[in-house]
C-alpha cells in the first residue's frame, strides 16, 4: 500500500520537528511494510533526516495514495482536498479532525 502523511513537525504552522509525535505513527505504519510519503512544507528536510532518518518533502506528491493520514494541522491542508490525491477506493484518517466526520474513515 501507498500511504501518504500529511504532516511531520511538532505542531501546525510551525517548523519544529522536535519532540514529533507523528514519528510513532509511521514507525507504527512501517511495521506492516508499506510505502510511506511524508509531505510537510513546513518542515526542514535535513533537520528531520538527521533527527529521525526520515525522507520528508516540502511538495506535494502528484500519484494517487491508497490511504492519507492528516497529521498535522497545518492551515495548508485545511484547504487541500485530499481525495484529490487519493486512488478510487481509499482510505482516510484524521488524527486532528481537520475534515467533516462523514469525508474520513477513522479520527483519533
Amino acid at each position: 500500500s501507498e500511504i501518504l502523511i500529511l504532516g511531520f513537525t511538532f505542531k501546525e504552522n510551525c517548523p519544529d520537528v522536535r519532540n514529533t509525535k507523528v514519528i510513532d505513527i509511521i514507525k507504527a505504519l512501517k511495521e506492516y511494510n508499506i510505502n510511506i510519503t511524508v509531505y510537510d512544507p513546513w518542515a526542514n528536510l535535513t533537520i528531520a533526516k538527521y533527527e529521525y532518518g526520515i525522507e520528508i518533502t516540502n511538495e506535494l506528491p502528484q500519484e494517487k495514495f491508497d490511504a492519507a493520514v492528516l497529521a498535522v494541522a497545518h492551515n495548508r491542508f485545511k484547504e487541500l482536498d485530499v481525495v484529490d490525491y487519493l486512488k478510487q477506493k481509499h482510505i482516510v484518517y484524521d488524527v486532528k479532525w481537520l475534515c467533516n466526520a462523514s469525508e474520513t474513515d477513522g479520527r483519533l
